[in-house]
């Protein structure tokens, strides 16, 4: 063992010796060298030596960019000191050596301004870091006072911290001032999140319950509400989180005061930075406006006038609109006797605008324009209510026909009274009012018929109880008496039973007789009733018209009372004229549904316009009216157009029944030439005798025969035209026509005296059908014309009245169609031809 452990100490002592300079403190512990073995000392070193060289490359593995970086820097640093002192030495030489060349001091001052552009270099770069140390500060405090919730002051530092960063003067692109800017934005993130925090606990909106919440500042400090005037325009937000504030509150407190379908209707309280919808109010206008009020007076107070600015741009367009057409709009009354409570409605409203006006608020005009035109907003609703109940009236249906009278009075002679029955007044009730109504609807007519003359018309004139002496006086006893006789004559038409003891009338001389000027004819009233039907809306509109003209009275009498509205009523006299526009405009839609509609229409125009008539009459006449009032009723107009009106009713319903009844005759195609012109002409009748049904229940007896009478006119012309057109008429043919003209004469059924008068018929009664079908004598002459031989014609022309409906050259025409030609028809045409009477009265 020993002699194995004398070479490792020897390799131990050589290795720390190489390492270390250590020697063994021991000399004696080591041999001689000569007598150990080195081998085991040199394996020894080797393994030092691979050591330290691993150790070496380890070390230099790790510093070599550090190591590369340090000899990069001395190698540069080396050169500098070198250039450096080269340049000194430069400098040196040439101030020791004046005289040196031009290049030489070029050269030195190209020097000098490098070093200057490197001191000026160093300088700027002192001036960036300290700029950048400034920012870094600025949004250091920026982070403590948004950690502190100081949001204002976050806001000011951040805008100062940006400012600084502007300043630093490095270009954008630079890594330390995009991770500056990096950073100002993430601070002004968190800032405005304690923003939006704190102005969520200074607004408060819960709408389950109702409630609102609004308070300056909170208890902990921080930011007011003041302040955040700042935070809102420093994010741009102001308009946003206003309407955001408008929405909110609207939805906890606007609407649902607002909304009437919730009964009771709640009502708002204000109590220190709280409102709330508590307890019940009683849902009146008033009541709304002043729970408005309060509301609106509580966030001017609370929400600074910077802000209030933007809100009123949310807040007004919304809820202007819906107060007055969901509040202030339904309030209008559309009858005087609301006028009142509507006055007080208008003061609270007043009320309410000076409130806003004074609080601040603006945008409300259209709530002001309302407040000041509210009178004019009545008149409108009166108009529009008046429209819509004629509008509504007439969609109903005409309803239940009503049958009402006719009654008109006249002072006439006895001559007067004879010419009535003459010309068949006595059935036919005309007057003047009622006959000249019928201009147009008789507008076909090519030829003014002749008045035709009656073998029993004598019998007519003693049914009106005249006496045959135009001179003679009947007394009041005779009088009863032949109305007693004659009750489908006198009573019927209402004839008084006294004589007016007035004095004479001045009349036209008749044109049979004349008067002796010197002889004074006495006159009686004639009083004339005729019954008729109307449908349901005549009473309604004038009951309309009438309850509106009284309104309008009343404000011209009592302008105190109804102040707001008193300068209405020139606009309320002129609604009748409005509604009996509409009325005109839309009826004939609604009335042409029903049966008979377009008669109903005339007959209801024309009592409309003589119930008008007889109003403005006694309204002229009652005192208890202002003459303001009296003077202000202007419905001559209306009446006049309302009479045109329902002429042209009539006349349209008249047209429309004439072209049915030529389309069932054969339109355009003759009669005669048809295959079965019986058909044709049964089918007229027919017609004729459904609308004279229909029409019995409608129109006065009067207007039903002059209608129907116009119908078979119609038609009796229709075929006098077709016969006297056909070029040549056979025996046969003759025969067959004279049929059809019998089958067709059988409507005088219709025009009975009996019939029209609605009395029992009498034996041997004659027809009056001619005298409301001027064709009708003329189709019955035609009728004998072609059943008669030459003889026979020429003694209807000499003798008979056939001159009186026929001109010579129908009667030549009809000759020559009808027979062959020979000296006994040349004969016969040349004695019509010489024989000619005028058409004249017998």
């Amino acid at each position: 063992m020993a002699a194995a452990a004398e070479p490792r100490q020897l390799g131990d002592a050589i290795v720390a010796f190489s390492l270390e300079r250590v020697f063994p403190e021991d000399d004696t512990s080591l041999l001689p060298v000569s007598d150990i073995d080195l081998e085991p000392a040199i394996r020894a070193l080797t393994g030092a030596k691979a050591d330290l060289e691993t150790e070496i490359h380890t070390i230099n593995e790790e510093t070599r960019d550090d190591v590369s970086s340090w000899v990069q820097n001395a190698k540069t640093l080396q050169e500098d000191i070198i250039r450096s002192k080269t340049i000194a030495n430069e400098i040196i030489r040439q101030s020791e050596a004046p005289d040196v060349s031009g290049e030489a001091i070029e050269d030195a001052e190209d020097k000098a301004q490098f070093l200057n552009r490197e001191l000026q270099y160093s300088r700027q770069l002192h001036e960036v870091l300290n700029n950048i140390k400034t920012a870094n500060q600025l949004l250091g405090q920026v982070d403590t006072a948004r950690s502190e919730r100081r949001v204002v002051d976050s806001l000011h530092l951040l805008e100062q911290s940006w400012t600084a960063i502007d300043r630093i003067g490095v270009s954008k692109s630079c890594r330390i001032l995009r991770r500056l800017d990096h950073r100002a934005f993430e601070l002004k993130s968190s800032v405005h999140e304690v923003f939006n925090n704190v102005w969520k606990e200074l607004i408060q909106f819960n709408v389950e319950e109702r409630k609102v919440s609004i308070r300056e500042s909170l208890p902990e400090g921080g930011m007011t509400l003041s302040d955040a005037v700042i935070g809102l325009k420093a994010y741009k937000e102001t308009d946003e989180r206003m309407e955001q504030l408008w929405r909110n509150l609207d939805g906890s407190l606007i609407s649902p005061r607002m909304d009437k379908t919730k009964q009771p209707a709640p009502s708002v309280a204000a109590k220190g930075d709280e409102l709330s919808l508590t307890g019940s109010s009683d849902g009146s206008v008033a009541a709304l406006l002043s729970d408005l009020e309060v509301v609106l007076v509580f966030v001017a107070k609370k929400v600074p006038m910077e802000l209030l600015d933007s809100l009123v741009n949310f807040m007004m367009p919304d809820l202007t609109p819906r107060l007055i057409q969901q509040w202030l709009n339904p309030a209008v009354p559309s009858s005087l006797s609301e006028i009142p409570t509507f006055q007080s409605i208008i003061q609270v409203a007043r009320t309410f605008c000076t409130a806003l006006e004074t609080n601040g608020y603006t945008g409300f005009d259209e709530l002001k324009e309302w407040v000041s035109k509210s009178h004019m907003t009545w008149l409108g609703r009166c108009r529009e209510s008046a429209l819509d109940k004629i509008r509504t009236k007439l969609a109903n249906g005409i309803g239940k026909p009503k049958q009402v009278e006719k009654i008109e009075k006249h002072m006439v002679t006895v001559a007067e009274g004879k010419e009535l029955a003459t010309t068949g007044a006595g059935a036919a009730a005309d007057t003047n009012d009622w006959g000249a109504a019928w201009d147009d609807a008789w507008n076909d007519q090519t030829q003014e018929p002749e008045p035709p003359t009656q073998a029993k018309e004598d019998d007519g004139a003693d049914a009106w109880g005249w006496e045959d002496d135009d001179d003679s006086q009947q007394p009041a006893g005779d009088a009863k008496e032949s109305e007693v006789e004659d009750d489908a004559g006198a009573d019927a038409w209402g004839w008084g039973d006294e004589e007016t003891s007035a004095e004479p009338e001045v009349s036209k001389p008749s044109p049979k007789k004349q008067k002796m000027e010197s002889s004074p004819e006495k006159t009686r009233e004639l009083v004339l009733k005729e019954t008729y039907y109307i449908s349901c809306m005549p009473e309604p509109v004038l009951g309309l018209i009438m309850a509106v003209l009284e309104d309008g009275a009343a404000l011209t009498a009592d302008g105190e009372k109804y102040q707001l509205v008193a300068s209405t009523a020139p606009g309320l006299f002129s609604l009748p004229t409005f509604a009996l526009a509409l009325f005109r405009a839309i009826s004939p839609y609604y009335y042409s549904l029903n049966v008979g509609g377009n008669m109903y229409l005339y007959n209801d125009a024309m009592y409309i316009a003589e119930q008008l008539t007889k109003f403005s009459e006694a309204w002229k006449k009652r005192e208890d009216l202002t003459p303001r009032a009296r003077n202000m009723l202007r419905l001559e107009n209306d009446i006049k157009t309302l009479q045109n009106f329902a002429n042209r009713s009539y006349a349209s319903e008249m047209s429309i029944q004439r072209t049915v009844l030529q389309d069932l005759v054969g339109s355009s195609q003759s009669i005669i030439l048809q295959d079965e012109p019986e058909a044709a002409i049964e089918s007229g009748m027919a017609r004729i005798r459904y609308m004279a049904t229909t029409w019995e229940n409608i129109l006065a007896r009067s207007v039903w025969s002059q209608a129907i009478g116009s119908l078979v006119d119609a038609l009796a012309n229709r075929i006098i035209t077709d016969v006297l057109d056909m070029p040549s008429i056979g025996q046969d043919e003759a025969y067959n026509i004279a049929n059809l003209i019998a089958t067709t004469t059988s409507l005088d059924d219709l025009f009975l005296p009996s019939k029209l008068k609605g009395t029992e018929p009498t034996r041997n009664e004659a027809a009056t059908t001619d005298q409301y079908a001027p064709n009708w004598p003329r189709l019955k002459y035609l009728g004998e014309v072609l059943q008669s031989d030459l003889n026979g014609i020429r003694a209807l022309w000499c003798e008979q009245k056939l001159s009186y409906y026929f001109t010579v050259d129908e009667i030549v025409d009809l000759i020559k169609a009808s027979f062959e030609e020979n000296p006994r028809t040349r004969q016969t045409i040349k004695e019509i031809q010489n024989t000619q009477y005028p058409a004249v009265d017998l």
